[in-house]
Formats: structure tokens, C-alpha cells, sequence
């Protein structure tokens, strides 16, 4: 069968090595300091005409997990909030869905998420997927940062073919994928885990 244009989605991904190695600079230093390292790569997917960008995981900092420090409790906050208010603008000026995994604090006090927030192409907030199998193995303290949750509940994209979005450990879930399928979802984005902070 001959594919057809509207069958043609260009995607792009994004991983960003941290700016700022330096355990002694603030958490809001480092997050302004990743900020503005993506903003580039950010502007050049929509030059290129990207129709959906994914980005890493927490890609607004380090992957602090090998760590077990409660400083990176302040790299948290709510989705939607002002990371996905800020991305809204990116999105809409150029026409592009944005997959983005944050850190998010939830409304119960201690309570936080490895959260993938979708925007769509018209700057909308359109729903987050919280991530759901948490390691906790030597080097990935994940369960001392991320609440696991029971439930999978993909985010759809109506501006582009149907698409659902995932975070990094659920690629091995056929759970998360199945519930992705079911409602014919065609495109399903996996966060890639960023093994060199």
C-alpha cells in the first residue's frame, strides 16, 4: 500500500547533557541553566518543521536518581505550571505538539511524579501520564523521588494522528503499550532514560 502524505509524521527527540555539574549551585540555578540549553534545540525542531518533539526525562535538570539528595524535592512542581505554561508558547508558534517529562509535585504534601505533560500544537495543555514502574536498584533511587501510580492513562494528541505518551521503564510494560493500542492510538512516544546526567 503507498504511503500517503497525511501518513507522514516527523518527530523529533531532544537530550541535553547537564550544563552545570556542580552539586553546590542551586536547584533553580541548574533548572534555568537546562532551560536555556533546550530553547535552541527547541527552536530548531520548528524551523524543521517537527510535528511532535519529545524530551528527555525531567529534562529541565539532571537525572538526579543515582542521588539520594531532598535537595532535588525542589526541582518539583505542579502540572500544568509554569514549565508547561512557558513550552505552551513554543508549541503554538510553531505549530507543534510537545511531549515534555517533568518532575511534578502533586496536591498531597510528599507526594511527587515522573510526569510526561503534552501540549498540543495550538499551545493547549492537553493531560500528563505519570509514570508507573519505579526502580529501585543501586545507582536508581527512583522509589526515594517518584510515587509509582496503578493506573495507565495515556494522553491522546488531536492535532496529529493519534498518539499516546509514555515515560521511560514503561517501554517494558505491555500494560501501558496495550492501553495505548486499544484506543487506536497510532504513534506512541517512550521517553528515553538519560543514562549520562
Amino acid at each position: 500500500m503507498a504511503e500517503s502524505k497525511n501518513d507522514i509524521v516527523r518527530c523529533g527527540l531532544i537530550q541535553c547533557s547537564n550544563p552545570i555539574n556542580d552539586e553546590s549551585v542551586p536547584v533553580a540555578d541548574i533548572q534555568k541553566a537546562m532551560w536555556e540549553k533546550h530553547i535552541p534545540f527547541i527552536e530548531e525542531a520548528g524551523k524543521k518543521g517537527v510535528q511532535i518533539l519529545c524530551l528527555q526525562e525531567i529534562f529541565n535538570g539532571p537525572y538526579f536518581c543515582p542521588s539520594q539528595d531532598p535537595r532535588w524535592y525542589d526541582a518539583a512542581e505542579p502540572i500544568p505550571g509554569p514549565t508547561t505554561h512557558a513550552l505552551s508558547e513554543y508549541a503554538k508558534k510553531y505549530d507543534m505538539v510537545i511531549v515534555a517529562s517533568l518532575y511534578e509535585k502533586a496536591d498531597r504534601r510528599g507526594v511527587y511524579f515522573n510526569t510526561a505533560a503534552v501540549i498540543d500544537a495550538d499551545g493547549t495543555y492537553l493531560g500528563k501520564y505519570r509514570k508507573q514502574h519505579i526502580p529501585q536498584v543501586a545507582g536508581f533511587w527512583e522509589k526515594f523521588f517518584f510515587t509509582p501510580v496503578t493506573e495507565a492513562t495515556p494522553s491522546s494528541t488531536p492535532s496529529t494522528p493519534r498518539s499516546a505518551s509514555t515515560s521511560a521503564t514503561t517501554v517494558t510494560s505491555p500494560k501501558v503499550h496495550g492501553a495505548s493500542a486499544s484506543t487506536a492510538r497510532r504513534l506512541c512516544s517512550t521517553h528515553p532514560r538519560p543514562w549520562l546526567a
